[in-house]
């Protein structure tokens, strides 16, 4: 009996039962997939809500370069570099600082010694394309051919300085005045760079110790500053070649050396930080009163210091033995990364040494290392260049000296 009940087939609803069991399978799979999606649903909206949470600084993610250093907490934050400022960074170049190499100085120029950089002239880089320049509003825009006849289709001749971002030529113009022209490497794009930096830091400064930019050229590729004819030579070369009778370090320590870092950090706005203030930067223009008129040169490596803003992070370049020592450990820049250079600066005239000189002693290679010695020894009188026909009286010098090595510290 129990057989013949098992075997009898069972229609419910005029379905058999198979395709009910079937239909009620489908049924808990829809149903569940349905409450799987809302599920899912529910966690994104949860997930959104708390991302709005979340205040919008900590959103953006701003690489942190290696070597940098954390904002202080008792400033505000820093707005982010510019682009402008970033296309110089790099993680990995960030701790290297660019050492000149092989770049030769000659006298006269008014664009300075270009930087000499390994990395800036590497032969296998390809130039880059340059987008053409509308004119900038100032200076005046010299041609192409104005200048090859003013340089002599830049003649070797006229070569007055090279390194790795350019060649400086002596030219004259047609109504004789005299000029520099620096004919940018374009070399992955830094002509364009180095263009954008001098424009924008003295395109519109006047001011008696600075090089003045006269104008500019800009066809094509082609980029070229023009500054007025400095014609005695720069510092380095009075200071550490035979180029005359005269005692320059006596010429050339006045006021006057450096009223226009005040110009640059306190005068204008924004704020431009030099980052190469050195020896070879400075041009000798005329001897007034037993004085050089110093201009200052080279401003490819400059930066710009905005409205609130204490420094700026970028990569470390500069010449070995004025880069500031927390600006090259950091990658922080700013005034005082300037102020420490002219500080290196005061002691190479002071005492006719160059800030490093493997050429000396062991403990005598480093100009800040030798005068700090010199100084806690008593001995001021010994930091002083033996070319100096006109001593300082001991106590100027003690005091010099000291400031000196308490900035170099």
């Amino acid at each position: 009996m129990s057989g013949y009940d098992l075997s009898r087939k069972i229609v419910i609803f005029g379905l058999r039962m198979w395709a009910v069991v079937g239909i009620c399978v489908g049924a808990a799979f829809v149903l569940l997939l349905f409450l799987l999606s809302l599920w899912i649903a529910h966690k994104r909206s949860s997930s959104s809500s708390w991302r709005h949470i979340i205040p919008k600084a900590l959103k953006e993610i701003h690489e942190v370069q290696a070597g940098s250093a954390p904002c202080p907490s008792s400033e505000a934050e820093p707005s982010p570099v510019p682009a402008k400022q970033a296309e110089e960074e790099s993680p990995v170049m960030l701790q290297r600082i660019h050492v000149e190499t092989g770049k030769e100085h000659r006298s006269g120029g008014g664009g300075g010694s270009s930087h000499g950089s390994g990395e800036s002239r590497s032969a296998d880089q390809a130039p880059a394309s340059v987008p053409e320049v509308s004119h900038l509003g100032w200076g005046h825009w010299y041609t192409m051919r104005e200048l090859e006849v003013a340089t002599g289709m830049f003649s070797d001749e006229n070569v007055v300085g090279e390194g790795g971002y350019g060649i400086v030529y002596h030219g004259v113009l047609e109504d004789d005045t005299q000029i520099a022209v620096k004919n940018l490497l374009n070399n992955r794009g830094q002509a364009e760079k180095e263009f954008k930096v001098e424009v924008e830091a003295i395109g519109h400064v006047r001011h008696k110790n600075l090089v003045r930019l006269m104008g500019y050229c800009a066809e094509g590729e082609h980029r070229m500053l023009v500054y007025e004819y400095v014609d005695n030579g720069n510092l380095e070369q009075w200071l550490h070649e035979d180029v005359g009778p005269s005692s320059p370090p006596t010429l050339v320590y006045s006021n006057e050396h450096y009223n226009w870092l005040l110009y640059l950090h306190e005068g204008l706005e924004p704020k431009v930080v030099h980052r190469d203030v050195k020896s070879s930067n400075i041009l000798l223009d005329k001897l007034l009163d037993k004085h050089w008129t110093p201009k200052v040169s080279d401003f490819g490596l400059a930066k710009l210091l905005g409205t609130g803003r204490t420094y700026v992070t970028t990569r470390v370049m500069g010449t070995f033995g004025y880069v500031a020592p927390e600006y090259a450990s950091t990658g922080m820049l700013n005034e005082s990364s300037d102020m420490y250079s002219f500080g290196i600066l005061i002691m190479e005239i002071i005492s006719g040494r160059n800030p490093v000189d493997y050429s000396r002693p062991t403990g005598e290679v480093n100009l800040v290392d030798w005068l700090k010695t010199v100084v806690s020894n008593r001995n001021s009188e010994g930091v002083l260049d033996p070319k100096f026909s006109e001593k300082p009286s001991t106590r100027a010098l003690k005091n010099t000296s000291s400031c000196i090595v308490v900035c170099g510290s």
